[in-house]
């Protein structure tokens, strides 16, 4: 009779990375990578999402018919670039990250990050993938520059976007009209290390 092996003389084997990741950058919390179809129905209800778009945005609900031609669209337009993040042993989406307004010129851009849904915040996703995006940004884009806007009040946001490197470059008082009231929105910078 075989003796028994204890966890420590035969660890379990790793889980298996999902094929998407093979295409996707990742870290050993997320990955950034590619949309699938699947993932823009999930993508549609975040962006309609009015808790959400407090936070970020003024709410301003989104069709189908206008989403779809913004997504048809994002292969056409060099100026921005979409991607997906996931966890990175599972492959449904979790949020997404948009550069837009890519300057190649200039070397700079805007980025927007946004966790899907209320569960998955504040658990240090945003910053890894941001963290992600920005090395993308770059060595791959050659950017120099990353920038965004974020409500004064969200201050989770600001925390993450902190800790990441970007720095505050000052305040509009009053800037943006959320849910009955005025609020202040920073604009925040990140510069590539490197030049």
């Amino acid at each position: 009779m075989a003796a028994l092996r204890s966890d420590t003389e035969n660890p379990p084997s790793p889980r298996p990375m999902p094929p998407l990741n093979a295409v996707s950058f990742r870290n050993d919390a997320v990955t950034i990578g590619p949309i699938l179809p699947e993932d823009t129905g999930p993508m549609f209800i975040w962006m309609n999402d009015v808790e959400a778009a407090r936070l970020d945005l003024a709410f301003r609900p989104t069709d189908w018919i206008a989403f779809k031609s913004w997504l048809d669209e994002l292969p056409r337009n060099s100026a921005q670039l979409l991607f997906a993040i996931r966890k990175t042993f599972e492959p449904q989406i979790i949020g997404f990250i948009v550069f837009k307004n890519i300057q190649m010129v200039h070397r700079a851009a805007d980025v927007g990050v946004r966790i899907g849904a209320e569960a998955e915040r504040g658990e240090g996703y945003g910053p890894r993938a941001l963290e992600l995006a920005m090395n993308y940004a770059w060595n791959h884009l050659n950017l120099r520059r990353l920038s965004l806007t974020v409500f004064a009040h969200n201050t989770r946001a600001i925390a993450s976007y902190r800790k990441v490197g970007f720095q505050e470059e000052g305040r509009f008082k009053d800037a943006a009209f959320i849910d009955g009231e005025w609020v202040d929105v920073i604009p925040m910078a990140a510069l590539n290390p490197r030049g």
